[in-house]
């Protein structure tokens, strides 16, 4: 991988733009500039993950072939250097073939227009955690809510950013894939504590239940995390809607919360299908184990998507 990485010399970019390279225009006027990877810093409280996994191998393998195709945005920072805004993965990827510089667009970005792009050029990708959506939602969110309260815009850049006929939650889902009940949805998932929240991430907690639980104090979601632990439940929807209300009204104690986890462990839940109402969904040589594994193999299809 080394002597392929050494090979790269942007190669696409000398020859779309000529053989600088320390600064090269693009096509629409803003220019690109090689910029030492030491000199970029991640972005502020950046939400997305970024990872050493497969994804980052199959970007690396790119880059070593063909090169960055498409230039990192970054902005100036007042202490030197720049602030990646997007290219996160894309730099990574550099740094670990061994390359000293990658393409950059710089611009003069303020804090909310900068949120906005960095979560736009990541929310659509795949696989994305449920942390991850929910920080970066509510991160672009407050930029779009910081826009309309600003006063040093003139009306027409004013008029670009925000829609007045329409909420900043209306402006964010329909720029997603998400509807906007959801998003609020999504962003309550950050007023979890932190073992709770990367219980939803690692789909040990349905996301509806978290979803409630995020109503509770982080006191009380503390002391409901004992618990857990303690009875080795999970909550239900149901419970974690029990569970909000008392806290809700600041009556919510370890008594109450043992008494609401304990409707699963007292109530075991059992049930029998008889063979006669199974038949007819199966072929008549099928033994009660294939049934059982077929019908296993289905539920945990299921189980899987309520999670999502």
């Amino acid at each position: 991988m080394k002597s392929s990485a050494s090979k790269i010399k942007m190669s696409s970019y000398d020859s779309l733009f000529g053989e600088d390279e320390v600064t090269q225009a693009t096509c629409d006027g803003e220019r690109i500039q090689h910029i030492s990877l030491s000199e970029l810093f991640p972005f502020q409280n950046h939400p997305f993950k970024v990872l050493d996994d497969e994804k980052m191998e199959e970007t690396k393998e790119s880059i070593a072939k063909y090169g960055v195709l498409m230039p990192i945005i970054a902005r100036p920072r007042l202490d030197g250097g720049y602030e990646l805004v997007a290219g996160h993965r894309r730099k990574r990827a550099s740094e670990l073939l061994g390359l000293e510089t990658i393409p950059t667009i710089v611009r003069e970005l303020d804090d909310d227009e900068s949120t906005i792009i960095m979560v736009d050029s990541n929310i659509q990708r795949e696989n994305l955690l449920f942390s991850e959506k929910a920080f970066a939602y509510k991160m672009k969110l407050d930029a779009i809510k910081s826009q309309g309260k600003r006063t040093d815009l003139t009306s027409a850049q004013l008029g670009q950013k925000l829609e007045k006929s329409k909420t900043s939650i209306e402006i964010v889902a329909e720029q997603a894939d998400d509807s906007r009940n959801q998003i609020k949805r999504y962003i309550r998932l950050t007023e979890l504590i932190p073992t709770l929240l990367d219980m939803v991430d690692n789909k040990k907690l349905a996301f509806n239940t978290a979803v409630e639980l995020s109503y509770l104090s982080h006191d009380d979601q503390e002391l409901l995390l004992e618990k857990m632990v303690d009875l080795d439940v999970i909550p239900s929807l149901s419970q974690s809607t029990k569970l909000k209300k008392y806290s809700n009204d600041g009556s919510l104690s370890e008594a109450v919360i043992d008494v609401i986890l304990s409707e699963t462990i007292a109530k075991p839940v059992q049930v029998t299908l008889k063979k006669e109402k199974l038949g007819k969904y199966f072929p008549q040589n099928y033994s009660s184990e294939q049934m059982e594994e077929v019908i296993t193999t289905l539920l945990e299809a299921w189980h899987n998507e309520q999670n999502l």
